[in-house]
Formats: structure tokens, C-alpha cells, sequence
């Protein structure tokens, strides 16, 4: 706005049927946006109601103690952001803002929100945080569109059973740095939660629902006060990293060696010992260890790097469990055999299969579900999938170098999850863009330097990974699959055009963002 200025200049809201001839500045049109941020703004007027064509309102980072209540005169307002003010109450009145999709009230003085909230049946994207909250309004279980809800830095003491199970269209969820003594037990309800950070709380154990947080891919607990973890956190199998630094954790479950985590930090916390079993977690890239007393293990193995330390626990498992002999043809062939005609499932993960198992596929033509993960595969033939053509679901991860030049995907037509991580590809395969019922596609771990503009066809796409590869930019054209695609991961890429702040916002800012760089015709 050029000079910083302490109230908003009058014509702003004067509707532009009254604009006078000179106002030529001002083109007449309703105004629609209104960004004011970044000024030294202390008052918004009530003439504020002059202007109900807004959709959006940006005054954050300015110097105002209170909102008009005309702000419930804005029936069309969508986007509403009030955030590094000195606000101290929200009016009552926004409730009659039932437009509002995205509030932001994050970085002010507020303890409480208004009730009336809950009246805006459309927020989804909610940020409150860095205030002095102490307790969320139950009306805001009416908010059932809510996606994201970041409260963290507040003094709440509770995340209230019935808030928690009203909200199953969360899929981020950060209630960090406050007072929490516990986590609701119906956390279990929010099957597509992504993201799930409740680290610097008190929070003494984890409820077992949680196994019902089936899409959880990033769990933060750190500095806490856990003593024990439930065995069905071995059931989260989406989960990437799990972050449970500075507790009183005595033990780390068996069940939870199950899970398929890239990072796992138990840093600072009064574990002995560690399970045998925590060698089989063959895909941990960071496992951290350090401020434990742990006697069992040499300070060199575990300050030293996460595979030598995998290895030597794995060398303390009974005989057997890990040389699991070779697979031969002929035995591939008995099991084929035991499997009928009319299986939908072949699960082959973690053998040692090295040669493409066409014998068992000739007589599965129905298979709808593929996994063939960590084995020392060869080379997938370049007509390897033409006898299952009615396949959903193929997972090849980690079998290094082992597809074809040009990987026959397109004879899949109706795969809808494909998982190719670790399997250093430097390009994706261009007949991935045919898969048109694709909605799940892991393309993590690579060499990856670029995405083809062609993903934007993939109009059935929910989740992409794309983390740990060398992608410096993105194509604008990824932006065209908003909304669908609800989980973009990006961390570990050399991305120097995208900001890391519109990063860490999210999949929605990214794709907004790429969006709005798509050049016009």
C-alpha cells in the first residue's frame, strides 16, 4: 500500500455507484479483494459493510486491537485473514459470515473464540494459532467440512471426544505447544488424517483407537510425558515418520517394528534396550537414538549411521527369521498352484525372488492387488502385466534398477495405486500418464529431476509422493489438479522456485500456487 498507514483511506469503502468522476484510479468495479497487509491499519470501520462482494480480507500484520462487527455483514466473504494483530476478542457477529471457508486469527491476544462460529458451516481451513486460547467452543462441531485445524501455541487443556469425532474430513491436525494432559479417544474417527502433530503437550499415553487413523503419513509427539506405546500403532500403514523425542518411553513395542517409517526419532527418552526386531525396518533412513541408557548397544553403533545399526540388530534375531532361503521357480510354481484362479491378491513382498514370476500370473488373470516390494528383481519383462490386466494395485518398491526402458503400464487400465519407490528411476515412466483411474501413484526415493506437464491428465490423483528425489521445479500445469489431489509430498527435493513458506502451508498452497503460474493463452 506504499506508506504504512494507520487507518484504510475512505474510498476504499465507498461502493463505486458514488465514486466520483476523479476516482479514476479505482477502477469501477465491486470490490471483490481487499489486501491491507502489512500496514500500520489500527481500525476497521463499520463502513466495512459497504463492500458485501468480498470474498477476500488480508489485514494481517497490522496494529488492530478489534474487527467491526459489520465483518458479519460480508455474506460472500470466503477468505478472511486477520493473523499478527493485536485482537483480543473475535465479534460474535462472524458467525453470520456463513461463506467463510479460510480464517486465519493466528498471532493475536485472544482467549476464547466465539460460539458463533460454529455457524460458518463451510470453514475448512481453520489457523488460531499463537493466541491464548483455553478452550475451542463445542458449536464448532458443526464445522463438519473442517480439513485443517492448527491451534498449536494456545493454553487449551483438552481436544474435547465430541469436537475430535465430528471432524472426519480432517486431514491436518496441529494442536503442538499447549496443555494437553491427553488425546481424545475418538482421534480413531479421523480415517483421513495425513498429518497429525501434537508435539510439546503433557500427554501421558496414546489411545489404541488410533489404528483408526488409517491415512496417518506424519505423527509428532515429541516432548511429552508417554511412559508406553499402544500396539495397534503397528497398524498405521501409511505412516512415514514418527517423531517421539524427548518422552519417558521404557520400551519401543514389537507390533510398532511393522510399521514402514523413513524417520523414526526416539532421541532423549529411558529406553535399555530395543527390540531385534527394530532391524527389519528395512526402510528407516534416520533412526536417532542418542540420550538414552542404552546398554545394550555401543555409543559408536548408535551415534553411527542407521544401516550398520539396522544390521547388527537384525544379526540378534533368532536363526531363520531373517535368511529367509531363496525362492526357487519350482517353489513359486506349488504356491501358484495353491493359489486358485479366483485370487485377487498376491502378496510376495520382502523374498528373494530375482526372476519375474510369469508361471503363478498366466493363471491369475483376475488379480486385483500386486506386491512384489524389496525383492532382488532383475528386470520386469516388458510384457510382464499382460496376463493381469484387471490389476488395481502394484507396489515394486525397492527393487533397485529393475524396470524396462519403457514400462508397459498402460496395459494396467485399471490400476488405481502404483508404488515405485527406491527404485532409482531417473524419469517417470511415460506410460504412467495413461492410467487414467490412478489415485495413488509413490514415485519417492528416486533420482527424479523433473515431472512431465502430461501428470496433469491424471485427473483421478489424490495422493502423489514425490519426496527424496532431485526435482528443482515443478510444472505450472500440476496446479490443474486441484482439488483432487489432496497430499503432494515434496520434502527432500532442491526446490528453489517454490518458497519454502508456501511449502510448509501445504498441499492446497502448492498446487494454488503452481496454479496461478500457469501462463495465459
Amino acid at each position: 500500500m506504499g506508506d504504512a498507514t494507520a487507518d484504510v483511506p475512505n474510498e476504499v469503502y465507498k461502493n463505486f455507484d458514488e465514486a466520483g468522476e476523479g476516482d479514476k484510479w479505482w477502477e469501477a468495479v465491486d470490490l471483490q479483494k481487499l489486501i491491507l497487509a502489512h500496514n500500520n491499519i489500527e481500525k476497521l470501520k463499520e463502513d466495512l459493510r459497504n463492500l458485501p462482494l468480498l470474498t477476500v480480507l488480508n489485514v494481517s500484520h497490522n496494529k488492530l486491537s478489534e474487527l467491526p462487527a459489520a465483518i458479519g455483514e460480508l455474506h460472500m466473504l470466503k477468505s478472511l485473514d486477520v493473523s499478527f494483530n493485536s485482537i483480543m476478542k473475535i465479534p460474535d457477529e462472524i458467525g453470520s459470515a456463513t461463506a467463510l471457508v479460510k480464517f486465519d486469527c493466528s498471532s493475536n491476544q485472544l482467549k476464547e473464540l466465539p460460539s458463533s462460529l460454529g455457524r460458518c458451516l463451510n470453514l475448512s481451513d481453520f489457523k488460531a494459532s499463537n493466541n491464548c486460547i483455553t478452550s475451542l467452543p463445542e458449536d464448532l462441531a458443526d464445522c463438519s467440512k473442517m480439513s485443517k485445524l492448527d491451534v498449536e501455541g494456545n493454553k487449551l487443556t483438552v481436544l474435547s471426544n465430541n469436537l475430535i469425532a465430528s471432524w472426519t474430513m480432517l486431514t491436518e491436525l496441529i494442536a503442538s505447544k499447549n496443555l494437553l494432559n491427553g488425546m481424545p479417544e475418538t482421534i480413531g474417527s479421523l480415517s483421513r488424517l495425513i498429518r497429525l502433530d501434537l508435539h510439546q503437550n503433557r500427554i501421558l499415553s496414546i489411545p489404541s483407537s488410533i489404528s483408526g487413523c488409517c491415512s496417518l503419513a506424519e505423527f509428532y509427539m515429541g516432548n511429552n510425558a508417554l511412559s508406553a506405546l499402544p500396539a495397534e500403532l503397528g497398524k498405521l500403514s501409511k505412516l512415514g515418520t514418527l517423531d517421539l523425542h524427548s518422552n519417558q518411553l521404557k520400551e519401543y513395542c514389537v507390533e510398532a517394528c511393522q510399521l514402514r517409517l523413513s524417520v523414526l526419532d526416539l532421541s532423549n527418552n529411558s529406553l535399555s534396550g530395543l527390540p531385534p526386531e527394530i532391524g527389519k525396518m528395512t526402510t528407516l533412513r534416520k533412526l536417532l537414538l542418542t540420550g538414552n541408557p542404552l546398554r545394550t548397544l555401543r555409543s559408536s553403533l548408535v551415534n553411527g549411521p542407521t544401516p550398520a545399526l539396522l544390521k547388527y540388530l537384525r544379526s540378534r534375531l533368532p536363526e531363520n527369521e531373517d535368511s529367509e532361503a531363496s525362492t526357487t521357480k519350482e517353489d513359486l510354481i506349488t504356491m501358484a498352484t495353491r493359489l486358485s484362479v479366483t485370487s485377487k491378491t498376491l502378496i510376495l513382498s520382502r523374498n528373494k525372488i530375482k526372476d519375474w514370476p510369469d508361471a503363478i500370473l498366466t493363471s491369475l488373470s483376475s488379480l486385483s492387488c500386486l506386491k512384489l516390494d524389496n525383492n532382488p528383481l532383475r528386470q520386469v519383462p516388458s510384457d510382464g502385466f499382460k496376463d493381469i490386466p484387471m490389476l488395481q494395485i502394484l507396489d515394486l518398491s525397492y527393487n533397485i534398477a529393475s524396470l524396462p526402458e519403457n514400462p508397459p503400464f498402460s496395459s494396467l487400465p485399471h490400476l488405481q495405486e502404483l508404488y515405485l519407490r527406491r527404485m532409482q528411476l531417473r524419469e517417470a515412466p511415460t506410460d504412467i500418464l495413461r492410467l487414467q483411474q490412478l489415485r495413488i501413484l509413490d514415485l519417492s526415493q528416486n533420482s527424479l529431476q523433473s515431472i512431465p506437464e502430461g501428470f496433469k491428465n491424471l485427473t483421478s490423483l489424490t495422493e502423489l509422493d514425490l519426496s527424496d528425489n532431485n526435482i528443482s521445479a515443478l510444472p505450472p500445469e500440476l496446479g490443474l489438479l486441484e482439488p483432487s489431489l489432496q497430499a503432494l509430498r515434496l520434502d527432500g527435493n532442491p526446490l528453489r522456485s517454490i518458497r519454502r513458506t508456501i511449502l510448509d502451508r501445504g498441499t492446497k498452497a502448492v498446487l494454488k500456487y503452481l496454479k496461478d503460474k500457469i501462463p495465459e493463452n
